[in-house]
């Protein structure tokens, strides 16, 4: 399980734990109580998803039973979650129907996260991501939306074709929004009155972050 005797100055945390799919509970929960002692507990949600998925990286491309650091520091409104491994083979975003390495799991995270990257250190390299505190809800948002652009991609046979993926990303956007609209019509909708609801609900829950 998660070292008992973590390493604590002020806001950071060190937690190291063995690459095993039966230490990833015990890892969150680790996460969870040192957020509640921070006095943010509303960042819980999305703090496990981003420490599973780095957590479940090193366990697929390291190997089980890897030595892994999970380190946690929160600073000027930004929760910072970093992961140490022994492997200096760094992550990279691909299409969504690539290999697992560069699954949907990558591509949440990136969706998810103020900022992120990987860096190669001494003995291996580490993965961070910075996420906002108090957006618990627009994780939920977030992930529902990568699941259903990935899904829309490899069922209308869209790819990157030489393109970078943002701007794919941003076509399947664009299409699926028009398809949506497409259908509201067909159901006797009006779609500018779903599009101005929907723009409403958007900016009140960005406010309300």
């Amino acid at each position: 399980m998660p070292g008992t005797e973590a390493t604590r100055c002020e806001r950071r945390c060190v937690l190291p734990f063995e690459a095993l799919p039966s230490e990833l509970r015990p890892l969150r929960r680790a996460v969870v109580a040192q957020l509640g002692q921070w006095g943010v507990p509303v960042a819980c949600e999305e703090a496990e998803l981003v420490v599973t998925e780095l957590a479940t990286n090193v366990i697929k491309h390291v190997g089980e039973g890897a030595s892994a650091t999970l380190v946690l520091e929160l600073k000027d409104r930004r929760l910072r979650v970093e992961m140490y491994d022994r492997s200096r083979s760094l992550p990279a975003l691909r299409s969504a129907d690539c290999d697992a390495e560069c699954g949907r799991g990558l591509h949440m995270l990136a969706a998810m996260a103020l900022d992120w990257g990987a860096i190669g250190t001494a003995v291996g390299k580490a993965v961070w991501c910075e996420i906002s505190p108090g957006s618990q809800m627009m994780c939920r948002r977030v992930e529902r939306a990568v699941v259903a652009l990935e899904n829309y991609q490899t069922g209308s046979g869209m790819a990157l074709d030489g393109r970078p993926r943002e701007a794919a990303f941003e076509e399947s956007v664009i299409e699926l929004i028009a398809d949506l609209l497409h259908w509201t019509s067909m159901c006797g909708r009006d779609p500018d009155d779903v599009l101005d609801q929907a723009q409403r609900h958007f900016e009140a829950e960005r406010e309300a972050a």
